[in-house]
């Protein structure tokens, strides 16, 4: 309406929101469904966990200081507000410690906006069936994933984080299939979603909104989808505008096409993967080839001379920047802090990202040994490859030691199970739930799609305090 130019692709964003408003959960295939549930548990674990962060509480004090109508819990706090509150609240918790699920061609992590959304609104009207909050979570997957790919990872190279960029779709689409938006009104739910969009990537050098950028997504996604109810309009074209459009403004070269390329027949929730370090997923692999060569050639950090490690384009402009101590979002978003911490316990847990570990004299120095560089060998390979790396470590003696990996520990490729899930779940759980209620949230959550109704879920949730 506002160029002469033609549309990125011709009724893109009616598509998206017609497939999201007419998505029965018999529509979707038994993997994908087996797939999101693990989704689910671990996306609760990361806002359980979260929850107790300083920086969340921070969120929470503010929501519980503006008071609300007491319609959803904030998870760990004990207290109810409104929908959208709540969703801001565990949201931002999903994302407080680098711990939800990651979508690579997206880059973005999904249960962190749809798990506190789908079952804040079961909370609010007393349960749902379990179909029906798997339907919305799998309809926001798709929607907000298709999304993220058609982005490319020219947005998040333009400096915009997907998480509170792409994931309003996201997040619109699971609130709006919850409200049982009709077609058209989907389509304006996905047009308010995307005026929402925001969040900077310079957050990640030790900022805590990194953390705020998730709960911003998922509040105004739930915000899109309650006016979208109401009658209010968004940008019908949101997603083609070839000016002032999502896809035209934050990327500016999209892949259009993967907007609805399979769109029913191919299930981005099947390409997500799981993190098993609390640190951003790009530098997986290296932690992953680290501590293998560690544990292989019983290396000790006094027996590494050096450390060379090749990455993709995007991982090294993401995370190989000099590390200096600013908080623990730019110890978890570094490359050489996350090498260090792995090469001086051979590990890099959650108990490694704490205010004591930031400026460890130890770590620092052994920063010195570590050189990072963008690899053309890892580039030709294509988005495929982003989370590769390639090592070589040249010990005191002088011996070198190389090690390649493609698919990180936990990624759909190189997958870790369900066994490995629940551990993930108990450990970050274990400050607010009992061993008790920790293994009846997994058997609930195994058994999901068969609930009548998800009351008992979220009673736990909401009683889960430190």
């Amino acid at each position: 309406m506002t160029t002469s130019e033609p549309s990125l692709q011709a009724n893109a964003t009616r598509d998206l929101a017609a497939f999201a408003a007419g998505l029965n959960f018999e529509d979707i295939p038994d993997a994908a469904v087996q797939h999101a549930k693990l989704c689910l548990l671990d996306g609760i674990g990361v806002c359980l966990h979260g929850a107790a962060l300083p920086w969340t509480g921070m969120v929470q004090d503010m929501i519980i200081a503006e008071g609300g109508n007491a319609q959803a819990s904030i998870w760990a706090r004990g207290q109810k507000t409104s929908w959208s509150q709540a969703v801001l609240a565990n949201s931002t918790a999903g994302h407080a410690f680098e711990m939800d699920d990651i979508h690579m061609d997206s880059v973005m992590h999904p249960n962190s906006i749809t798990v506190p959304i789908a079952l804040g609104y079961a909370e609010m009207h007393g349960g749902l069936c379990g179909r029906d909050v798997l339907t919305a979570m799998i309809a926001g997957y798709e929607v907000g994933t298709r999304v993220g790919n058609a982005a490319t990872t020219q947005l998040f190279l333009n400096g915009f984080h997907p998480q509170g960029t792409t994931g309003t779709f996201a997040a619109g689409a699971t609130a709006g299939r919850l409200l049982g938006l009709d077609a058209g009104r989907m389509q304006h739910a996905l047009g308010t979603a995307g005026s929402m969009a925001a969040g900077l990537m310079a957050a990640q050098e030790g900022a805590m909104v990194k953390r705020l950028h998730c709960g911003r997504a998922a509040q105004g996604g739930v915000h899109a989808a309650l006016l979208a109810a109401r009658g209010f309009t968004g940008i019908s074209d949101v997603l083609e505008a070839p000016y002032g459009g999502f896809l035209s403004s934050f990327s500016r070269e999209p892949d259009i096409g993967r907007l609805t390329a399979g769109l029913g027949r191919d299930w981005e929730v099947l390409r997500v993967g799981f993190k098993m370090y609390p640190s951003v997923t790009s530098i997986h692999s290296a932690l992953d080839a680290l501590q293998m060569l560690m544990r292989e050639h019983r290396l000790t950090a006094d027996d590494i001379a050096a450390i060379e490690v090749g990455v993709g384009h995007m991982t090294y402009v993401h995370t190989a920047w000099p590390y200096q101590p600013a908080g623990v979002t730019a110890a978890q978003m570094n490359l050489f802090f996350g090498l260090a911490t792995m090469a001086r316990g051979l590990d890099a847990g959650v108990a490694d990202y704490v205010e004591q570990t930031l400026a460890d004299p130890a770590l620092l120095d052994f920063m010195r040994r570590i050189t990072a560089f963008d690899d053309p060998a890892i580039n030709a390979r294509g988005r495929a490859a982003r989370h590769a790396c390639r090592m070589t470590i040249t010990t005191q003696a002088g011996t070198t030691l190389h090690r390649e990996i493609f698919e990180r520990r936990g990624s759909p490729e190189n997958p870790v199970g369900r066994a490995a899930i629940e551990a993930k779940f108990r450990a970050n759980v274990r400050h607010c739930l009992s061993d008790q209620q920790a293994g009846h949230v997994m058997t609930l959550t195994a058994a999901f799609e068969h609930l009548e109704s998800t009351a008992t879920l979220t009673d736990v949730l909401a009683r889960a305090i430190p």
